[in-house]
């Protein structure tokens, strides 16, 4: 099931370029009072919303996908976690490339770990990024997206499969410079998660998946998720090695090589097999 959050916060399922309604599946959701909950209620309680949505879909109402606004499929993430330098040739470049390490020493991703980006830079597709330090470079990383389901700690690669909810297209913009990866990856709408929630079910493999980013029509970055240094069920296990994760929480798997600048007024296309495709615009803060 592709599923996503549109316009005023709608639920939607897609179909054939077509948002089917189903915002009232969101009424089996327990009411939260404060203190607020540290995970996200909807993907807490997927099962039971997919259900009420298998219900609703014949009589749901329906709209052209390209006539709505995608938000974020996930509205309140626990955390993002992101992991740098996942790919060999990305590394590489990263090494070579003065533009992007910026003096700063570039270290295996099994030598530094992950790191976490604030949850308020996490925006939708239909949001768009809002350049922030213009005078500086900041660029585009496509990334598979996974999103955890289920809490959990000391998760053994084995079991890590059982844990995820499902995948987005994530995009990790960075403003480069001498700061923590933490800093300068949290500006607000440098998280952006779409175009919808792939229920794990419907991609049961996601270990060699293509996919590709164009800036104006110009492919800027393409690659196979076959070719992560550290897979999937081992960011899993690395991450839940240090913290526990929780329903929501999402992990951004890191990018290839290709990675380039982008300034308002430009279009990214993103697009991974299986999951989708999504444009967002760029514009000044």
């Amino acid at each position: 099931m592709r599923i996503c959050r549109f316009n005023k916060d709608r639920l939607g399922v897609i179909e054939d370029e077509l948002v089917f309604d189903v915002t009232e599946a969101l009424d089996v959701l327990t009411a939260s009072r404060y203190p607020l909950p540290s995970f996200d209620p909807f993907i807490a309680s997927l099962d039971k919303v997919r259900e009420k949505i298998n219900v609703l879909l014949p009589s749901a109402a329906r709209f052209p996908l390209k006539d709505v606004q995608l938000l974020s499929p996930i509205a309140n993430p626990g955390k993002l976690i992101a992991a740098p330098v996942n790919y060999t040739k990305h590394l590489e470049e990263a090494r070579s490339d003065p533009a992007v390490h910026h003096n700063n020493k570039v270290e295996e991703i099994q030598r530094i770990g992950l790191f976490l980006k604030a949850n308020s830079s996490m925006v939708g597709a239909g949001a768009g990024v809002a350049v922030r330090h213009p005078e500086r470079r900041n660029d585009h990383e496509i990334e598979l997206a996974v999103v955890i389901g289920k809490p959990g700690v000391g998760i053994s690669r084995v079991d890590a499969w059982d844990y995820i909810a499902g995948y987005c297209i994530g995009l990790d913009m960075t403003v480069r410079g001498p700061e923590e990866r933490s800093m300068r990856k949290s500006v607000d709408s440098y998280s952006v998660l779409g175009p919808w929630l792939v229920t794990a079910d419907e991609l049961p493999d996601p270990t060699s998946l293509n996919f590709q980013l164009k800036v104006n029509g110009e492919v800027k970055q393409s690659a196979n998720t076959k070719d992560l240094l550290i897979g999937i069920p081992e960011l899993i296990e690395f991450a839940s090695s240090f913290y526990t994760l929780h329903p929501g929480d999402v992990i951004f798997t890191g990018t290839p090589e290709g990675v380039g600048p982008v300034q308002a007024g430009d279009r990214i296309e993103a697009e991974f097999d299986k999951i989708g495709r999504m444009e967002v615009a760029v514009r000044a803060a």
